[in-house]
């Protein structure tokens, strides 16, 4: 089993935790953090996106002249897509983008981002995100002694309302409950900081 130690928010050595080899010791698949980011970002997309057929757009219905013997070209309707402000044919309409992922892969996806982030050592565990107030400089101060990057993403097991208020002003801290952890989050960002009760829920929910 891979051991890390756990800090305190003044980045102090308080002990140490064995974490489930399923888990944050796993093979790093990239076709399935792939498959995973493809599915989250499909997902995000609005899909609002609408063009307007012939029957939508604003003109009169009559045909323009007779059928025959003006020598023009045959036209039934100012509406027709291949007439200017007529409408448009087989132009994108409102779609959902999202799509089932499998759970087999869900889950082995988010083994390997973890497993990925321990390998590089970019996944720290703190004792737990006590913070004294709920203002963004304690939050933004304890994130420094424990040296983050740039884009920290910060896991917490349950709620927390003075770390939720602090860190959600900071650029580049983004805050995710245990339950909603994709690997598109974990890639997106330099550090990742578990609580070392939400390190305990993975150890316990994904070694399944």
């Amino acid at each position: 089993m891979p051991t890390v130690d756990v800090f305190d928010l003044n980045n102090q050595k308080v002990g140490q935790l064995e974490l489930a080899d399923e888990v944050f010791a796993a093979e790093v698949n990239e076709a399935l953090l792939y498959e995973a980011v493809r599915h989250y970002r499909a997902g995000q997309r609005a899909g609002t996106v609408k063009t307007k057929v012939r029957s939508e757009v604003a003109g009169s219905g009559k045909k323009l002249w007779k059928q025959k013997g003006t020598g023009r070209a045959r036209v039934g309707s100012v509406r027709s897509p291949i007439w200017r402000h007529g409408g448009t044919a087989h132009g994108p309409q409102p779609r959902d983008y999202s799509y089932k992922l499998p759970r087999k892969m869900a889950v082995g996806a988010l083994r390997s981002a973890l497993s990925a982030k321990v390998r590089d050592g970019e996944l720290k565990v703190v004792q737990a995100f006590n913070f004294a107030d709920h203002k963004t400089r304690s939050a933004q101060s304890a994130l420094a002694k424990l040296e983050t990057g740039r884009t920290v993403l910060v896991v917490d097991n349950g709620e927390n309302r003075n770390l939720s208020l602090g860190v959600r002003n900071l650029k580049g801290v983004t805050l995710v409950p245990t339950k909603a952890v994709n690997p598109y989050h974990l890639l997106g960002h330099k550090s990742v900081l578990l609580s070392e009760a939400a390190a305990r829920k993975f150890s316990e929910a994904l070694a399944k």
